[in-house]
This record gives C-alpha cells, sequence and structure tokens, in this order.
C-alpha cells in the first residue's frame, strides 16, 4: 500500500469517525469515553492499577476494584437513560456495569445494580443479566468477540440487550427477598462504574454512551 493510499485511508477513518460522532451527538448520544485515556473516570483507591486503556478500549484485569465515570456529561448522574457500550471478555473472565451509584473508595458499590458481563466464568450467572435480582443462565454471548450491550432505565423498568437481543425486563416493586438488606440496591439516580472482578478475568469495554431520557 502506497504512502498516499495509507493518508487517504486514515483520513477517511478520521472524518467517518467524526461522522459518527457527530451524529450520536446530534441523537442525544453522550461520549463517556474518548478511547485514549481514563480521563472522566476514576477509580477506586483499592486498585487502580486494574484499569488501563488498550487499543482504543478500557482494558480491566486485576485485582477487585471499581472504575467510576466522574465526568462532565449531565453533570455525572443519570436517572432515566439508556446507555451502550462494546464489550469483549476473555475466557473464564467476569466484570460487571453498575448503573445509579456513586463513588467510593474500596469493595463492591454499596448503591445501584450490576448488569452482569460473564461468558464463561466460574460464577453461573451469565452476560446480560441483573445480578442476583433477574439473572441469565445461557450467555448470549461469546468470549473473544465485541458485543453490543444496552442498558435502559425509565423510571423502575430496566431493559437489557445483548446484540439486539433483550434478556432482562425487570420492573422494580418491592425489593427481592435476598436484597432487603441492601437498602441502597434499588432505582433512583447515579453514576456508571465497571468492574474489576479478579485476576484471572480480562474484559474490554469501548466506545461508551448514555443518552438521558
Amino acid at each position: 500500500m502506497t504512502k498516499i493510499t495509507t493518508l487517504t485511508t486514515c483520513l477517511f477513518l478520521a472524518g467517518l469517525s467524526v461522522s459518527l460522532a457527530a451524529e450520536d451527538k446530534a441523537d442525544g448520544w453522550l461520549s463517556l469515553f474518548d478511547g485514549r485515556t481514563l480521563m472522566g473516570w476514576e477509580s477506586s483507591v483499592d486498585h487502580p492499577e486494574s484499569f488501563s486503556i488498550e487499543d482504543g478500549a478500557i482494558k480491566v484485569n486485576g485485582r477487585v476494584a471499581h472504575l467510576f465515570y466522574v465526568g462532565h456529561q449531565n453533570h455525572g448522574q443519570f436517572r432515566d437513560f439508556e446507555f451502550k457500550a462494546k464489550v469483549k471478555t476473555r475466557k473464564n473472565s467476569n466484570s460487571g456495569i453498575y448503573f445509579h451509584t456513586q463513588w467510593q473508595d474500596v469493595s463492591w458499590p454499596k448503591t445501584g445494580y450490576e448488569c452482569q458481563v460473564n461468558n464463561s466464568h466460574s460464577d453461573w450467572r451469565r452476560t446480560g443479566g441483573l445480578y442476583g435480582v433477574q439473572d441469565v443462565r445461557n450467555p448470549p454471548s461469546k468470549d473473544d468477540e465485541w458485543f453490543d450491550y444496552y442498558i435502559k432505565v425509565q423510571g423502575k423498568q430496566v431493559i437489557i440487550k445483548i446484540n439486539g437481543q433483550q434478556v432482562v425486563d425487570y420492573t422494580e416493586g418491592e425489593q427481592p427477598e435476598h436484597l432487603k438488606e441492601t437498602p441502597g440496591r434499588k432505582i433512583g439516580e447515579g453514576t456508571f462504574c465497571l468492574q474489576a472482578h479478579d485476576p484471572g478475568s480480562t474484559v474490554y469495554f469501548k466506545e461508551i454512551y448514555a443518552r438521558p431520557l
């Protein structure tokens, strides 16, 4: 490939990227990740080294920690929203996407719900499930392949889709019996966070957007 052809291709892809970004913005989608840095995200202080950037994605690998969105979009707080991201897991990996949570310095988030990311880990709760509330047993996605993760929260209803397939439709009423000791586990308002589950898990996130409703 000639230098001119390479340059033309790069300019085309750059233009396409700008065009797509503009289209997303016009549709109300807000970018939460710039594809290059962790700007707008803050890790819990227990193991911040569990998060890094690799090939335009957030790489999650390491001891338990959580990466919270603290950026300027929508002042970092979302109530009714749509969320979308591209996700890829390696074999035997576990992670999660929390919503309606708040930054905390250590341990598992005490507020918000977790949307499971797990195609083959020993935990039987699979990708797309609303963890411990409406779980998924058969993964709708595969390891080593990018898949689309979509979450919609409106009122008390939570919809989760993987690659366009709806896997969860949950409307919060009375707390499930096993969650009654966790009063923060409820629909309200808050931010998003990504979970580092264990050193044996490697998960990637990119093209992360949210759209307030």
